[in-house]
């Protein structure tokens, strides 16, 4: 199999291991976050991956009206709410409320945006 830039899987794979790397941030900078044991970090970080690539591009064209009236600041609700059914889909990942879910996507999003951005250099 050749992998190479720019290929879906790898794209994919990239995203995931950005993901692995905020959730971690997370941990270490929001209050609310924690996960039992490292594996359920690791599978958080590929299925919230998995979620994004599936369930996000939906979610975007559905709540579409009320993003273009709020010029794009619900997008990071969206963010969230991917963070949070990550959070209710997995065992062993603790969310304290909206707060932690919000920073934590928040925090996730950062990381992909720098992470992407090295990546294409």
């Amino acid at each position: 199999m050749n992998v190479r830039p720019g290929h879906p899987l790898t794209t994919m794979a990239l995203r995931g291991a950005l993901a692995i790397i905020g959730f971690w941030l997370a941990t270490q900078m929001v209050d609310g976050v924690s996960f039992d044991t490292s594996l359920t970090l690791l599978l958080a970080g590929l299925l919230l991956g998995v979620i994004n690539a599936v369930m996000k591009p939906l979610l975007v064209i559905l709540t579409l009206p009320i993003t273009i009236l709020t010029l794009g600041l619900f997008l990071p609700v969206i963010n969230t709410a991917m963070v949070a059914l990550v959070a209710w889909l997995l065992p062993g990942m603790h969310l304290s409320g909206f707060h932690a879910a919000f920073f934590t996507a928040l925090t996730i999003s950062v990381v992909t945006w720098f992470g992407s951005a090295f990546a294409r250099n």
